[in-house]
C-alpha cells in the first residue's frame, strides 16, 4: 500500500541507505531533466502528477506507468536508459510499470524526430531485436516488478473500423502542424499515409494499458498527447505525459546511436563505458548530469554549482560521471576498477597491466607494424587511422606513414587498445 511519505531505498556507490520521499520529493526526481516546451503544458502535467501520486497514496493504489521501445536494433544504449532509469524510480516508489516492446509499431516507424520516412522494417528483423530488449532492459529495471509486453498482441488484432474509429478523433490539420511533416512537405519530400497510424497505435497503447502515466522522448509528445485523448475519448482519464530530451552522442553533435558510432551501450565493457564518459566534451557532460544517472535533484544542482563556481574540475565531474555509470551496469568495483585504469593509462601514463606484448622487427614502418600484430586489417585501415592521430607511440602522436619503429615502446592504437612492442634485429638480405 502507498502511504506518504515513501521509504525508497536508494542506492548510492557502496552503500544502501533508506532515504524519505515526501510527495513532494517525488515530483521533483521524477519531473528532473523533463521537458515539454511549453511552461504552461509542463505546469499541468506536473500539477497532475502530484495530484495522482496523492491519490495513489491515500486510496492505496499504486499507478500504471509504462514507456514503449521500438525495437530497431538489438543493442540498448544510455539514450534508452533515460526513461528506463524513471520507469525505476516509479518502481521503487512501489508503482506498477509496463515495459511496452514495440513489436507492431517498430513495423510502421516513428517518424516523430525524422525529416524522412523511416525504411519499414520486417517482422523478423523486429523479432530479433525485441528479443534482447527485455533482457537488456533488466540492467535497469526490477525484473519481479516489471510486466513485460508486446504491442502486436493487441495492435495486430485492430479492425479496419476500428481503426477508422481512431482515426475519426484527429484531423489532418492537427497532423500537418507538426513541424516535421510541415518541412518536409516545404521540401516537396513526401510525407507517407501510413505514417499517421503511428501516433493512432501508440495513442491505442495508452488506452489498452489503462495507463496513468506515458513516458517517451520530447518529440514523442504528439503522440503521447494522442494517447491522453484517446483515453477520455473513451471515458477514461487522460494519461499524464512525461517527455524527456534526446540524449546527445559522445559527439557532442547529434543524437546518441549506434548507426553514428556516438553511443555508449548498457552491455558494453566497463572500460569501454568510463573511456568513453571521460572522452566527452564539458558541455555535453553538462546535459547528461541531469539524464542517465541515480542522482536526486539536490545532488545534480550541488555538481552544476560546483562547476560553475570553479570548485570542482570538469575532469573531476567527468569521473565521477563515468564512474556512476559503469557503477550502474557493472558494480562499484568495476567502477573504481575501471578509474585506476583510466588514470594510469592517460593521466600518469603507465603500462597498462594487459597491454599485449609483441614483438617485430626492427627498422618496421609504422604500417607494417600494425599489419604485424594485428591491430588493423589492412593497410588502408592503418593509414586511416594514422591521419585521424589515432596511433600513438611512447607517448606521441604518430602522423607519419614511413614512421620506423626502432625502440621498444607503448603503441596506442585508438582510445583503448595498448600493445608493449619489442624489437628483435631487423632482417637482413643475404
Amino acid at each position: 500500500m502507498l502511504v506518504p511519505p515513501r521509504q525508497e531505498t536508494k542506492r548510492t556507490r557502496g552503500e544502501q541507505k533508506a532515504v524519505t520521499l515526501s510527495i513532494e520529493d517525488q515530483v521533483s526526481q521524477i519531473m528532473l531533466g523533463a521537458e515539454f516546451g511549453n511552461a504552461e503544458l509542463a505546469e499541468s502535467m506536473t500539477n497532475e502528477l502530484r495530484s495522482r501520486l496523492v491519490e495513489a497514496a491515500e486510496a492505496g493504489r499504486p499507478l500504471r506507468v509504462y514507456c514503449g521501445y521500438d525495437p530497431s536494433r538489438p543493442d540498448l544504449h544510455l539514450g534508452h536508459s533515460i526513461t528506463m532509469r524513471k520507469l525505476r524510480l516509479f518502481q521503487d516508489l512501489g508503482h506498477d510499470v509496463y515495459f511496452v516492446v514495440g513489436t507492431f509499431t517498430a513495423q510502421i516507424g516513428d517518424t516523430s524526430d525524422k525529416l524522412t520516412a523511416r525504411r519499414r522494417l520486417d517482422a523478423d528483423v523486429v523479432k530479433a531485436a525485441a528479443d534482447s530488449y527485455a533482457e537488456q532492459a533488466f540492467r535497469i529495471l526490477d525484473p519481479e516488478r516489471t510486466t513485460v509486453v508486446y504491442n502486436h498482441d493487441w495492435l495486430s488484432g485492430l479492425t479496419m473500423a476500428d481503426v477508422a474509429g481512431l482515426a475519426s478523433n484527429f484531423t489532418v490539420q492537427q497532423f500537418l502542424e507538426r513541424d516535421n511533416y510541415r518541412r518536409r512537405l516545404a521540401s516537396g519530400d513526401p510525407v507517407g499515409l501510413h505514417e499517421f497510424l503511428y501516433p493512432l497505435l501508440q495513442g491505442y497503447d495508452a488506452y489498452h494499458l489503462q495507463a496513468d502515466v506515458q513516458l517517451g522522448a520530447t518529440e514523442q509528445l504528439f503522440n503521447i498527447m494522442a494517447g491522453r485523448k484517446l483515453q477520455t475519448a473513451f471515458g477514461h482519464r487522460g494519461c499524464i505525459c512525461l517527455t524527456f530530451p534526446i540524449l546527445v552522442g559522445t559527439d557532442g553533435v547529434e543524437r546518441m546511436s549506434k548507426s553514428k558510432g556516438n553511443y555508449i551501450g548498457l552491455a558494453e565493457p566497463a572500460g569501454e563505458q568510463f573511456g568513453k564518459v571521460m572522452s566527452i566534451s564539458d558541455d555535453t557532460m553538462r546535459q547528461w548530469l541531469p539524464l542517465i544517472g541515480r542522482w536526486t535533484p539536490r545532488e545534480v544542482n550541488d555538481l552544476r554549482h560546483k562547476l560553475d563556481s570553479g570548485e570542482l574540475h570538469p575532469m573531476e565531474s567527468k569521473k565521477r560521471l563515468a564512474c556512476e555509470v559503469v557503477s550502474m551496469y557493472h558494480g562499484d568495483a568495476a567502477a573504481d576498477e575501471a578509474q585506476a585504469r583510466f588514470e594510469s593509462t592517460h593521466q600518469r601514463r603507465e603500462i597498462p597491466q594487459d597491454a599485449a606484448e609483441r614483438d617485430i622487427q626492427g627498422g618496421s614502418s609504422i604500417v607494417d607494424v600494425l599489419l604485424t600484430i594485428g591491430a588493423v586489417g589492412s593497410r588502408n585501415e592503418a593509414r586511416r587511422l594514422i591521419t585521424g592521430r589515432g596511433i600513438k607511440f611512447g607517448g606521441s602522436v604518430v602522423e607519419d606513414p614511413d614512421f620506423v619503429v626502432d625502440v621498444d615502446g607503448l603503441l596506442q592504437v585508438g582510445k583503448r587498445r595498448f600493445f608493449q612492442l619489442k624489437v628483435g634485429e631487423p632482417v637482413r638480405a643475404d
